[in-house]
């Protein structure tokens, strides 16, 4: 994690408006105004900016954002191209729940490793995550884990990230069964028609089959 630039404070245990105001010489109104504070209430770990200094613009490879009104870690990591994961690391978070005038920092985009070609998916109404991940040829834990899912519960207009997995496929030939499949592949009959989404045991010679 880079360090926050001196003209920004981690909240610590004990904590107060009036006493971290006090310590940077401003007022509680000046330092709730320039995190957009409605209340008094801090969080440990919280990032407050500090007013009045001569470098009030960060500087450094990490940007910051201040949270607003109806904002979550999942729309905050989606504006700017991260994932919640990269954002709670950052930030010491250890829940998904945030403070209005809560300053985050924010990876840099050219820091994170990820593909400019990565494929994502807008879900849309009547999705599910195994109908997605049919869709694709993944399993549901290769989506979940990609988006750092910990349900799954999905909302419209939601993006996922469908992630690039090695699948292992094979082609149904004279004489196959899923049985005699999935006994050469060492799974199980269940597992093949779920991944596969079959509706029935009965095969096509022919027929592509991803193994799980």
């Amino acid at each position: 994690m880079a360090p926050l630039g001196s003209n920004y404070y981690t909240v610590q245990k004990g904590d107060s408006l009036w006493s971290i105001a006090k310590k940077f010489g401003i007022t509680v109104d000046e330092l709730k105004e320039a995190n957009n504070l409605s209340g008094n209430l801090l969080n440990i770990g919280q990032n407050l900016f500090i007013p009045g200094k001569e470098e009030d613009i960060p500087s450094g490879d990490d940007i910051y954002y201040t949270v607003q009104k109806g904002d979550s870690l999942y729309s905050i990591a989606q504006k700017f191209k991260t994932t919640v994961d990269n954002l709670k690391a950052l930030n010491n978070l250890a829940t998904d729940v945030l403070s209005i005038g809560q300053v985050l920092v924010i990876p840099d985009e050219s820091n994170v490793s990820t593909s400019t070609d990565q494929k994502t998916y807008t879900v849309k109404s009547g999705d599910t995550l195994y109908g997605i991940a049919q869709k694709h040829g993944i399993s549901v834990d290769d989506l979940k884990s990609a988006n750092n899912l910990t349900n799954n519960t999905l909302s419209i207009g939601q993006t996922l990230i469908i992630p690039d997995v090695e699948k292992e496929s094979y082609i149904v030939q004279a004489g196959d069964t899923l049985y005699s499949i999935a006994r050469k592949f060492d799974t199980s009959v269940s597992a093949i028609v779920e991944f596969n989404n079959l509706a029935t045991n009965v095969l096509s010679i022919g027929q592509k089959l991803l193994i799980p």
